[in-house]
């Protein structure tokens, strides 16, 4: 430890005094240090004795609780050579009473596990004469030195605060922007404790827009992410400052019902779109690791996509909503053989409608040689859907793709199979366009806001096939594999439903997309089978709060 620093155990509890700062940190094992009352000890800077093979449990608990014991009393060096990155390491732990300024830490080992030891921190931060609290716990894990056979952490910059990542690090002082109240298209307030979906879109819409919306600063404790992969996170708000206000396009209520959809399944992501417009009325995840899925995942998606291969095969006149369209129960493509759901046919004389509506994938594979072009899907997703244009939305999203492939590849595009990659922004984008006629970017920050460029897409959808697209919806909403899903939207509706094959999973996850007069919606659940049965409801569910 650092020159005078004292470590007295007394009934458990280390008590710290180094360079005149108080830390604290509680010892669960002092019967295992041999500690004893009044004892005065450096355990944390004893020498660790090689070895090999797994760590054991005595080796995790000694190592954990001499690391977390340096910790606690600002050893930095001592805290870093307990670890197998001192280099990392040690400047983390100065970082936490320097940058973070810590004042006072009391860390609270728990009952490891394996080689894993949880515990909980509680710190006071102190900056410019204000205090407080912070508490969290995190966890750390002893493994052996690779060159030394010593045990030692595991370093990750978890272990000092679990939202740690890279080489993001805790700061306190002057907030780097100022608070903003976001408000929906109406003027009602969107906070993150009432729509919590909303957290991570508010941080980056703070972090881009709070000097432009014209509040100020408070003193905050907060996640820096120094290589901007992340918008800055407030942990702890120790001054308030003055919020901006900053309009959306997002609707209060359509995003609550969004939110109140996601909570059905886990793994589930959905958005809502006004297509005469492409304001982004509602954006919902339920996710375990608090990714913003619905913006920025990438993922097959399904049979949705086939309201782009429709718009191709109906603009080419390959195919028209009331000419036969022969599905069979499987065909070969390219040496790839392709199959409906269950392996189901359609009667001869059947009409291309009736796949949309049915989802029969053969009908769309069989049609593939007569369009001469492995790449015109590509081209039509991105020409008239928009997709792959850098989308400026105001947060940061990703925007779809579909990489030119050729042969089977190609096929199973056709099917948003293969390597299609979109989102559930990206399919309410393809949803909305389908019922308005033509691409408008989503955007869920007004543009006169800040001029940003806005893409376009290069022509409108034709008008006949519009039309026909749009019909087979309406048809795939009221009779086909959407309609149960769809039957409490009223007003003019229209749908498509999804199930995307992920290799190694068991249940495809399911897709499902619609709109319903001006609004469009998708959404997505893993694992949750055909698009109808999971996916459907949500998407019914938001478009009825229009």
């Amino acid at each position: 430890m650092r020159s005078g620093a004292k470590v007295a155990i007394v009934g458990g509890v280390f008590t710290v005094v180094a360079g005149g700062v108080g830390y604290g940190a509680y010892n669960l094992w002092n019967g295992i240090t041999g500690g004893a009352e009044g004892t005065t000890t450096t355990s944390a800077a004893a020498p660790r004795t090689a070895g090999s093979g797994p760590v054991t449990a005595e080796e995790v608990e000694r190592t954990a609780r001499d690391f977390l014991a340096a910790w606690a009393a600002g050893d930095d060096a001592a805290a870093g050579e307990l670890t197998d990155n001192a280099d990392t390491a040690a400047p983390a732990v100065q970082n936490f009473r320097e940058v973070a300024h810590v004042s006072k830490a009391v860390i609270t080992p728990g009952k490891p596990v394996g080689t894993k030891v949880p515990f909980t921190v509680d710190a006071t931060v102190t900056y410019e004469g204000k205090s407080k609290r912070l508490t969290y716990a995190s966890e750390l894990t002893v493994v052996r030195g690779v060159t030394t056979g010593r045990p030692l952490v595991d370093w990750k910059p978890a272990v000092i605060h679990p939202q740690l990542t890279g080489e993001a690090v805790l700061r306190t002082g002057e907030a780097p922007n100022p608070p903003v109240k976001a408000v929906d298209h109406r003027g009602v307030e969107l906070t993150p404790e009432k729509y919590p979906s909303l957290k991570p879109v508010l941080a980056e819409l703070r972090e881009k827009y709070g000097s432009e919306a014209g509040g100020r600063p408070g003193i905050e404790t907060w996640i820096d992410d120094a290589a901007g992969g992340a918008p800055d996170r407030t942990l702890l708000t120790l001054a308030e400052g003055r919020p901006g206000e900053l309009r959306t396009t997002l609707d209060a209520g359509v995003q609550a019902a969004a939110e109140r959809a996601v909570k059905r399944y886990g793994e589930s992501s959905v958005v809502a779109i006004k297509p005469s417009t492409g304001e982004i009325r509602a954006v919902a995840n339920n996710r375990k690791d608090a990714f913003n899925a619905a913006f920025e995942g990438k993922q097959a998606p399904g049979s949705t996509l086939k309201m782009v291969t429709a718009a191709l095969l109906l603009e080419k006149g390959l195919a028209a909503k009331d000419r036969p369209a022969e599905c069979p129960k499987s065909v070969m493509y390219e040496g790839r053989t392709f199959h409906n759901l269950r392996h189901f046919a359609l009667a001869d004389g059947s009409t291309f409608e009736e796949s949309f509506k049915r989802s029969c994938n053969t009908a769309f594979i069989k049609l593939i040689d007569d369009v001469g072009d492995d790449s015109a899907l590509g081209t039509e997703a991105r020409d008239v859907f928009g997709i792959g244009l850098n989308w400026q939305t105001g947060v940061r999203t990703w925007d779809g793709s579909v990489p030119a492939e050729t042969g089977g590849e190609a096929a199973a595009q056709y099917i948003g199979q293969g390597t299609v990659q979109m989102n559930v922004l990206n399919v309410a984008s393809i949803t909305a366009t389908a019922k308005n006629g033509s691409f408008k970017q989503p955007v869920i920050v007004p543009r006169d806001l800040d001029d940003r460029p806005i893409a376009s897409a290069a022509r409108p959808l034709e008008g006949s096939a519009a039309r026909q697209l749009r019909d087979m919806m309406r048809a795939t909403a009221t009779s086909g594999t959407g309609a149960a899903a769809m039957a409490g939207v009223g007003g003019d509706k229209g749908a498509k439903t999804g199930s995307a094959e992920v290799g190694g999973q068991a249940d495809s996850n399911s897709w499902f997309a619609g709109f319903a007069d001006d609004l469009a919606a998708a959404a997505v659940v893993q694992a949750g089978g055909h698009g109808g049965d999971a996916a459907g409801p949500l998407v019914a569910a938001v478009l009825n709060a229009r």
